[in-house]
């Protein structure tokens, strides 16, 4: 366990450019090797998480190069192409990878199991697991539908119509790639449009597929063709540093390149109403996905009940939010965000924890929380395995009255490595806990 000392810096300054997007550095990799031909990626996440989807497809047999950092070559074997693992497929922290996986690895031939680390051993995989034994699919799993998943093979799938209890991309996703091995139409609708990355990767890979918010229709028996990604910035990412721009006073900050898929921005929309100053420049297209430049600068926030029909467009950004929150004049109100109790930490407890610890008044409810802002103070935090809780506490420390601790931080190679080195180069007090 390592862990960081934050406390008030300079305000945030220059450019900046985060890693790639975690959501298609996944699905390029995945993509690539079960198409025909040879996919070269560009911007590729160099995070745990992508990596380790990345080692699973080589242990399926496909050979993905590496020719310069933030850069693969993927050799795909086509959709019949993958060979048999001669061991568990280890997903690691990688909650994405592993439910996607099970879409693919239930149409094999083989049998396969996926086994991740002591947070992703935790996470509900039910909600995967239903749809796709509903298309003929056999996964076994622990007590609750908990990994390790031990996929059957040999099963033929068959197409289905499926509504979504609950609103989530990596469900949509798992089903519609088991759908390109089924017989007839996979068709999924949401209660709630969530990000279309994979349908998107799906159109530029060559395979028919109809799509719109909350829906997606495919039919199996069409092929893959390698094409090329330009993996944008990652939004969630970006996030930590849009808070932070908006509550450091005197910020003037641009973060380039910035993937603005409409599914996935959901916080944009809610710190503007909380009074943010964020602006879009230079926007285009880049690999199939809108980008754009943000500029954001300090600007007094207020708290505001946050509309329930953005949360499922800001499912990742929640604990930057709650910070933007503590650090808002006023209360704000997050409800239907039950999702947040079953990601890599029961992030609704774990933020409340940490806000609490530094002075905030935190009141939590089942799908969400009311915060009130208040100054915060030093103090030590625990990020609970989770890396999205240890760089917002990072963000939070820049606003406290005296330096904050914050424990476990190593987690935050999953999907965002050098994040401490790039926070300083922007303006942030962060450094190594003796």
């Amino acid at each position: 366990m390592t862990a960081w000392i934050a406390r008030p810096g300079a305000p945030l300054r220059g450019r900046l450019r985060v890693p790639g997007d975690k959501s298609v550095s996944h699905r390029a990799i995945m993509l690539g090797a079960l198409a025909e031909g040879v996919t070269r990626v560009r911007g590729f996440l160099e995070g745990e998480d992508t990596r380790a989807t990345a080692r699973v497809f080589e242990r399926l047999g496909v050979r993905i190069e590496t020719p310069d950092a933030s850069e693969r070559i993927v050799r795909g074997v086509g959709l019949r192409g993958l060979r048999p693992p001669a061991a568990p497929l280890d997903c690691g922290n990688a909650g994405t990878g592993m439910r996607l996986l099970a879409g693919v690895l239930a149409a094999q031939p083989f049998d396969s199991v996926l086994i991740g680390d002591a947070s992703l051993s935790r996470r509900p995989m039910g909600r995967v697991i239903d749809p796709l034994s509903r298309m003929g699919a056999l996964i076994e799993a622990e007590p609750g539908g908990l990994p390790p998943l031990r996929i059957r093979g040999g099963r033929a799938l068959r197409g289905i119509e499926y509504a979504t209890p609950v609103a989530s991309a990596q469900v949509k996703s798992a089903l519609l790639l088991a759908g390109l091995y089924a017989q007839g139409e996979t068709v999924v609708r949401e209660p709630h449009p969530t990000r279309d990355y994979t349908e998107r990767m799906l159109a530029a890979f060559g395979w028919p597929i109809e799509f719109a918010p909350g829906f997606a229709r495919i039919a199996g028996g069409h092929r893959l063709r390698a094409t090329e990604v330009d993996v944008p910035a990652d939004f969630s990412s970006a996030a930590f540093f849009l808070v932070a721009g908006s509550v450091i006073p005197g910020s003037d900050l641009t973060l380039e390149a910035v993937g603005m898929n409409p599914r996935r921005t959901g916080l944009l929309d809610v710190l503007r109403a909380m009074g943010a100053d964020i602006e879009q420049t230079n926007r285009r297209e880049q690999g199939g996905e809108p980008v754009a430049d943000l500029v954001v600068r300090h600007a007094p926030l207020h708290g505001i009940e946050v509309p329930v029909d953005r949360v499922p467009d800001m499912i990742d950004e929640f604990p930057a939010l709650f910070v933007a929150a503590a650090c808002a004049e006023g209360v704000t109100v997050v409800r239907g965000a039950a999702e947040l109790r079953v990601k890599e930490s029961d992030r609704i407890a774990v933020m409340a924890e940490g806000l609490r610890a530094l002075g905030c008044e935190v009141e939590e409810a089942p799908d969400g929380a009311r915060i009130v802002g208040t100054p915060l103070r030093g103090g030590a935090v625990h990020s609970r395995g989770d890396h999205r809780i240890a760089m917002s506490f990072a963000i939070a420390a820049q606003r406290a009255a005296a330096p904050v601790r914050i424990d476990d931080v190593d987690n935050v190679a999953t999907s965002f490595p050098g994040f401490d080195e790039l926070a300083r180069r922007a303006g942030l007090a962060l450094e190594p806990a003796l």
